[in-house]
């Protein structure tokens, strides 16, 4: 199925896929992974890289090499440069610490959306069509 240019991935080949790939495999694996040498107990670089990029294709202005001063070396810019960024990477790390289901989906968006939506939006589903667009 295409889409304006994009190809959507039908839903059928999930059951090849999963008969193609192990689960233990791809659990083992996922479980070796390990964040990059800059990260430290208060630092995720590959949180950082993760909700920088998130955040570029909602349209922020925001640099990788200045959002890790800014978290790693607590380097300080305006708050609205990094403001819906520090959010994007808490809602990150929340999620990495707590297991997805619906109360938490909640928390999360609360933390991701908290200086984007009105408070009254926060931890809800949207109930209207929404999409994203870049300059190109």
């Amino acid at each position: 199925m295409t889409i304006e240019g994009l190809q959507i991935i039908p839903t059928e080949l999930l059951a090849q896929y999963k008969t193609n790939v192990s689960q233990d495999l791809l659990s083992a694996k996922f479980e070796r992974l390990e964040d990059a040498e800059l990260s430290t107990t208060e630092f995720s670089f590959n949180m950082a890289v993760a909700a920088v990029y998130s955040s570029k294709i909602e349209g922020e202005v925001i640099e990788l090499d200045s959002y890790i001063k800014h978290k790693r070396f607590h380097i300080e810019f305006q708050a609205d440069y990094t403001r819906k960024i520090d959010d994007l990477y808490l809602a990150y790390q929340f999620a990495s610490q707590n297991k997805p289901v619906q109360t938490t989906f909640a928390e999360m968006h609360t933390l991701l959306a908290k200086h984007i939506v009105s408070t009254n939006w926060l931890g809800q589903y949207r109930n209207q069509n929404m999409f994203v667009t870049t300059k190109e």
